[in-house]
């Protein structure tokens, strides 16, 4: 299967219907204004994900989404229903926060029920629907138990299952990972993302981890000062940013400087170097840029070529292996590369490459930049 493959069969669990439509959502806190007329459309069944550094507004948007937080203007339609000043219990969502917010003084059994209780359902209805929830996340003998006396993992287990409880048509994730440490947090995600899709309830995280975002969502909202940067698939971010900040923020990147000559080339430092545009790729568009014009190149440490270089390879270059970053299977090594203005690039190679090409510090090897890989945003 072929990367467009793998992204049609990412999005299968999203309906093309509208769930939740934010329009013209705006929100100031006095002179400052935290986001700026953000218009979203979230699809029924989907993972969408909230991503971009702290202070850009995802939190906020996420609150107001909740009505935890009140807009200064816009409105917010959930299922046709006009929800946009509603207070929290008139909206048909559950939510989990970063920290839990378990009650400690109840039992497991009585916090996932919380909610059935409040909506005044029957003590039988409620056991099974705490049973059901309990065994769906994966702790079913831990009815009797306190939150204190389940691991961070668990207690997250216990605050998805209380969301869900009373079967809301949206579920709401506020960086629902984060306190957890690396191992849980790969673990949990798995099983968050396959429980939503299981139970195919529309769901919004926040997050300021990219590698959560890519493996979670059907779609990925970059955000940036207040503002939606790009909206697409984890593959579209990755492979077409929108913008510089996108192809800076989501994943690793070499930036170049460069210089215009047309025709899909340009100059950096001493060497030339030509890019090809592929069918489809609104995120560079090197028409825009006249010769002689300053830009910025940007290339993932992935896409080059380091193997059956010939003379009619573009964009070949030669590095001075330095340092190396071990992580497992790939390494990435940083190259010092004197014909691009001594700009250092780090490029990734598989552990079988690295013995292969026989890549140590201090040895010099010709690689090649892919031409289709290269990105072009302004200076």
């Amino acid at each position: 299967m072929d990367m467009t493959d793998f992204s049609a069969v990412q999005s299968l669990s999203a309906s093309t219907e509208t769930a939740l439509e934010l329009t013209d959502v705006r929100k100031d806190f006095g002179s400052f204004s935290a986001l700026g007329n953000i218009n979203l459309q979230v699809r029924q069944g989907e993972m969408l994900v909230f991503l971009g550094p702290s202070g850009c507004g995802k939190t906020t948007l996420l609150r107001i989404i909740a009505g935890l937080e009140s807009q200064t203007a816009g409105n917010i339609s959930q299922n046709g229903r006009d929800i946009s000043w509603l207070p929290p219990e008139q909206r048909d969502y559950g939510i989990v926060f970063q920290s839990y917010a378990l009650f400690p003084n109840l039992t497991v059994a009585e916090n996932v029920g919380y909610g059935l209780v409040n909506r005044r359902t029957q003590r039988a209805q409620i056991r099974a629907r705490v049973e059901e929830l309990l065994t769906m996340v994966g702790l079913p003998t831990s009815a009797k138990k306190y939150p204190s006396q389940l691991s961070g993992g668990q207690q997250q287990r216990i605050a998805l299952a209380r969301a869900m409880a009373t079967s809301p048509k949206l579920l709401l994730l506020d960086e629902p990972l984060s306190a957890l440490d690396a191992l849980e947090r790969v673990r949990l995600r798995k099983e968050i993302r396959s429980l939503q899709q299981q139970l195919g309830v529309t769901t919004i995280m926040v997050t300021h981890d990219q590698e959560e975002a890519l493996n979670m969502a059907d779609r990925i909202v970059v955000m940036n000062q207040g503002a939606i940067e790009q909206i697409g698939t984890p593959q579209e971010i990755y492979e077409h940013p929108a913008s510089a900040f996108v192809a800076g923020f989501v994943g690793k990147v070499n930036v170049i400087k460069a210089k215009a000559l047309g025709e899909h080339a340009f100059e950096c430092g001493d060497r030339g170097l030509r890019m090809i545009r592929t069918p489809g790729d609104e995120s560079s568009d090197v028409g825009d840029y006249r010769p002689g014009s300053e830009v910025r190149l940007y290339v993932r440490p992935e896409d080059r070529i380091a193997e059956d270089i010939t003379d009619a390879t573009p964009n070949q270059v030669v590095g001075v292996a330095g340092r190396v970053e071990f992580l497992g299977g790939i390494c990435l090594v940083e190259f010092d590369v004197a014909e691009l203005g001594k700009t250092p690039l780090t490029i990734q190679f598989s552990l079988n490459q690295m013995h292969d090409l026989n890549i140590v510090p201090g040895v010099r090897i010709r690689f090649a930049l892919r031409a289709d890989r290269i990105r072009v945003f302004p200076a």
